[in-house]
């Protein structure tokens, strides 16, 4: 087991490597520089792209970068959205408020989805399975961004029931209230998810022997299900549930904008239409270290979910 764990912590500082390197590269290509301003005389510019190695070859600005990182644990400094500011500095402010949002969503996904897939699973083929399959399907094809703009038409505008947009300088309570929009945009794409995967693996647990077996005893449909076919589906469902929360982060970058929600989305999308190269290769790396750690979770879970399941045994 402990060399399966080391082969995989291997495996994912290579990829955050490759991940790096690759940011680096397609954002110093971008078109434009840091230091493009309209006030500032072309001989200031060029002095400070020359302090900043922006006049040597891509491989040596690369290695000037590479050993500010592992050597000093520098990720460069913002020039354009928070001048002055070191790049993760800027991104360490942002990340509560995206991690509030998106871990909200996916923790009112998870009990909402496992309760469509039950009751589509166990309503088979009925008029239930038919209203929550059209819901999936709705869910599943629509992106978030296009909930995100109905419900604040709809919702926000039209009924007035809940704000538009967030409110960072309002009571706790008005600011709550200007999360639930985003939150239930960004929800909506996962509990589709969950739905349809665990109403696949119900069905095919439901006809399987020892479920007769545990009826026969005098288990009910749902003490069935609940007891012994949700917990073997909860096996296959991790490798769906876990890479979510990663896929809702990536989801909540335009959203986040929509609403004015202060957060990493948002503020990559600064970094990025600002040609701040320091702020955009560590928002990208952020995304990337969440996404391995994701996966690296899923090969260790199986485990703990099903003993039965020995990873690297």
């Amino acid at each position: 087991m402990l060399k399966y764990i080391g082969k995989r912590l291997l495996a994912a500082v290579i990829t955050l490597f490759v991940v790096l390197t690759l940011s680096f590269m397609v954002v110093r290509l971008m078109p434009g520089s840091v230091y493009d301003d309209p006030n500032l005389p072309q001989g200031v510019i060029d002095i400070l792209e020359e302090k900043a190695h922006l006049h040597d070859p891509l491989i040596v600005q690369y290695g000037y970068f590479l050993k500010g990182v592992l050597t000093e644990n520098d990720w460069g400094t913002s020039v354009k959205v928070s001048p002055g500011v070191p790049a993760f500095q800027v991104l360490a402010q942002k990340i509560p408020v995206s991690l509030v949002v998106n871990l909200s969503a996916l923790l009112f996904a998870l009990p909402v989805g496992i309760a469509c897939g039950i009751a589509a699973a166990m309503k088979k083929n009925s008029h239930t399975d038919t209203l929550i399959s059209l819901g999936v399907i709705i869910g599943i094809s629509v992106p978030s961004f296009v909930f995100a703009t109905c419900l604040q038409y709809f919702v926000g505008y039209k009924l007035g029931v809940l704000p538009i947009l967030y409110a960072p300088t309002g009571t706790t309570g008005e600011k709550v209230a200007s999360l639930v929009l985003p939150i239930i945009a960004l929800a909506l794409g996962p509990i589709a998810t969950i739905t349809r995967y665990l109403r696949g693996e119900l069905i095919e647990v439901l006809g399987s022997e020892y479920i007769v077996l545990a009826k026969t005893k005098g288990l009910t449909g749902r003490q069935a299900t609940v007891r012994h076919a949700l917990r073997n589906s909860a096996v296959p469902m991790m490798n769906v549930i876990i890479p979510m929360f990663a896929n809702v982060l990536g989801g909540s970058m335009v959203v986040e904008r929509m609403f004015s929600i202060p957060g990493v989305g948002g503020l990559m999308i600064q970094a990025i239409n600002a040609n701040d190269y320091s702020l955009a290769v560590a928002t990208l790396q952020f995304y990337a270290i969440l996404s391995v750690l994701t996966v690296l979770i899923v090969d260790l879970s199986y485990g703990l979910v099903d003993p039965r399941v020995r990873v690297g045994g």
